[in-house]
């Protein structure tokens, strides 16, 4: 992914609305690598941990600005790559 791309939105308490977008920005590391205290999994074994980096997504239509999305729904992005 990369800045600019195209990205749709739906959110799973609205099945109606589908929003249009694209990415403003991707952060430069997974939140562990900036944090104070990050996480030492010591196992002694190799365990791939799974790690989420912030992806910024600027919705372009499909909003009515008089009724803004709740904090805290759950939506479902799709980015396209290509």
């Amino acid at each position: 992914m990369k800045p600019g791309q195209k990205a749709e939105i739906s959110v799973d308490a609205y099945p109606s609305l589908h929003l249009k977008g694209h990415v403003d920005s991707i952060q430069l590391g997974a939140g562990a690598a900036f944090s104070a205290f990050p996480p030492e999994n010591a196992t002694g074994n190799f365990v791939k941990i799974v790690q989420r980096v912030p992806v910024k997504i600027l919705i372009d239509k499909g909003l009515d600005p008089k009724h803004p999305l709740p904090l805290g729904v759950s939506v479902i992005p799709t980015v396209y790559v290509k």
